[in-house]
């Protein structure tokens, strides 16, 4: 019985070393002088520095915040010029536009899907990769053939997009400008 109390007080002893040692000597706790007294502003401390969370954090539920989406141009602009065709995925974090297969009544058995993968947000003519999928079909859709397209229609709608982000870009200059001296007035 007398070795079983003097191992565990051995361990006990071992296992305080061990975390005073991960210390470097030195009690956990902070230094007085460098946070308030005033346990408010120490909260607010903690939580800039991100040690700490409140209850009501936890609790909130919150959704992502997309305020950058409709300050983005060139996302505008992409949805804009394609906002005729269906919309089947679309994710501004992961920076990408796909639209659902789209067909005119002129070609029932022919369709096509787009693509729109942003690369950056500034406006220039490698920021946006566009691509443009063809669909024929025979059969009343049970026999179909798939293509990537290269042509024409993929550098215009390319170019498409990025005029109107253009504009929408001096349209917001402009308007920031009139609103500053709609202030000093």
């Amino acid at each position: 019985m007398k070795s079983l109390g003097t191992i565990k007080f051995i361990a006990f002893l071992t296992l305080i070393s061990l975390f005073l040692n991960g210390c470097n000597g030195k009690l956990p706790g902070g230094d007085a002088r460098k946070f308030p007294a005033d346990p408010k502003k120490r909260v607010e401390q903690n939580l800039k520095e991100g040690r700490g969370f409140r209850l009501n954090d936890m609790v909130k539920q919150r959704g992502g915040v997309f305020d950058f989406a409709s300050s983005n141009e060139l996302w505008r602009a992409s949805l804009d010029v394609i906002d005729f065709m269906p919309l089947s995925s679309v994710n501004y974090s992961g920076g990408i536009i796909i639209t659902d297969w789209y067909s005119d009544n002129s070609a029932p058995n022919e369709s096509i899907k787009i693509s729109i993968r942003f690369l950056t947000n500034e406006i220039r003519s490698d920021a946006l990769e566009v691509k443009i999928f063809n669909r024929k079909c025979t059969d009343s859709f049970l026999n179909c053939k798939f293509s990537e397209l290269d042509g024409n229609l993929k550098i215009e709608l390319k170019k498409e997009i990025l005029k109107k982000a253009a504009k929408y870009k001096k349209d917001q200059a402009s308007g920031d400008k009139n609103s500053k001296k709609k202030k000093k007035n």
